[in-house]
């Protein structure tokens, strides 16, 4: 299982010695997301001289694209924007990089295993191999307008890979100028793009030229803007990915500090416990320009516009807090099943000795009424079906066998801005 990693730019990261097995050259790597269980992996790659290999077979469903240079696979040369796809198992020709080149370089489903082998023609494929190679040169293919754009048109895809079995799929998208989601999502698969031109607004922070993040599945996400020149990405899925939305969304914590509280720091003095709690609400500055707002009310208009219900637009932060209407409602709610009314007094005398015979007490004290707040969907009709019984349930952001009719789970709740060391910036209104 991955780390939810977002927002981050890659000159955030360090470089590496490549981690390129039976090739000759020198390359260097940055790891955008590692999976230490199974050596799954999603990296930028810099060629600092000319490298090769001959033809042999993966230990993982590898995936190159081209970001600048060239490559050569099998005497078919590609340049930006080219795309190879070589199965796990399944024997594949050399390859050929020139020095200079940038690449992205994914390994799914295994580690970065090599095994060569004398001629592409003598090769055995493994008894569980499927799919054949792919080479594509993606600037040669057209733009097809997404079929679900979200709430309004103007995005648009090319579906590099698609896996015939699994759903998962490799896919460039490119949002349009004024392109815009009013909405948070969250999805069954997990999704991971990196940003290979423009610029966009989200709650988790600005998307341009070499952002990445990796969410795994179920991470609530949204409030996106594409600005100027529009944006694109190379984004990844292991699984088909389903949009499930969500509107007036609020988020809030507390507890009692035992031995802290307030701006005084640590008291270790006997005291009683301060209460305190935390909204994204409470914390969110409006950072979100003018432009910003009037790209997701128009978004928010055109689902109005389709008959859609749907919730105002506002900056993060201003107006009523939904956190608390939702506990206002809750409480209301307690009062009708009958739980103390407004006025009651909350002093009681506990100083009575508790010597008398608890038996007799628990015998003679009518069973007491459960108050149940109505928050909404809550506990198990918001699980995956098989939230607790899956091999992997351990992982809960891991893909979820969902299909049309399951209930739909609900969402894991991330909602911290992103500090970039490179760019300097804090964004973020989260959720």
């Amino acid at each position: 299982m991955r780390p939810h990693v977002e927002l981050i730019q890659e000159d955030d990261y360090v470089w590496h010695g490549a981690e390129l097995p039976g090739g000759e050259g020198r390359a260097s790597e940055r790891r955008l997301s590692v999976d230490e269980e199974d050596g799954s992996s999603s990296l930028r790659v810099d060629f600092h001289t000319e490298w090769g290999r001959g033809p042999g077979i993966h230990h993982a469903n590898s995936e190159y694209y081209v970001l600048d240079g060239e490559i050569d696979y099998g005497g078919r040369k590609i340049g930006k924007g080219g795309y190879l796809y070589a199965p796990k198992g399944v024997p594949n020709d050399y390859l050929k990089v020139a020095e200079g080149t940038k690449l992205l370089h994914y390994r799914e489903y295994g580690d970065a295993g090599f095994d060569p082998v004398d001629s592409l023609g003598s090769a055995q494929r493994w008894a569980d191999a499927r799919e054949d190679v792919i080479v594509i040169d993606s600037e040669a293919m057209n733009w097809d307008a997404v079929p679900n754009p979200g709430p309004m048109p103007g995005l648009f895809i090319k579906y590099l890979h698609v896996d015939p079995v699994t759903g998962f799929y490799t896919r460039l998208v490119h949002a349009q100028e004024g392109w815009s989601d009013h909405r948070l999502a969250h999805h069954p698969c997990y999704e991971e793009a990196y940003t290979v031109q423009g610029h966009m607004e989200y709650n988790f922070g600005t998307l341009d030229l070499g952002t990445y993040f990796f969410r795994p599945a179920r991470v609530k996400h949204g409030h996106f803007t594409t600005m100027e020149g529009g944006a694109t990405w190379l984004l990844r899925s292991d699984g088909e990915l389903k949009n499930w939305y969500t509107q007036n969304e609020w988020v809030r914590w507390g507890g009692d500090g035992v031995n802290y509280g307030g701006p005084q720091g640590l008291d270790e003095s006997v005291h009683p416990a301060v209460r305190h709690s935390h909204s994204t609400h409470d914390m969110a500055e409006p950072w979100r320009t003018e432009e910003d707002l009037r790209q997701l009310t128009a978004s928010w208009q055109f689902q109005i516009d389709q008959g859609h219900q749907n919730t105002p637009i506002k900056h993060q932060g201003t107006g009523a807090d939904p956190s608390i209407i939702a506990m206002m409602k809750a409480m209301d709610a307690a009062n009708l099943q009958g739980g103390h009314g407004g006025e009651h007094d909350h002093s009681h005398d506990h100083d009575h000795s508790h010597d008398h015979d608890h038996a007799h007490e628990e015998a003679a004290t009518p069973e007491r009424e459960v108050i149940r707040l109505d928050w909404g969907w809550s506990g198990r009709d918001v699980e995956d079906p098989e939230e607790r019984t899956a091999e992997d349930s351990h992982n809960w952001g891991r893909l979820i066998n969902w299909k049309d009719g399951d209930p739909i789970p609900a969402p894991i709740i991330s909602s911290l801005p992103v500090r970039s060391r490179s760019r300097g910036r804090w964004d973020g209104d989260g959720m």
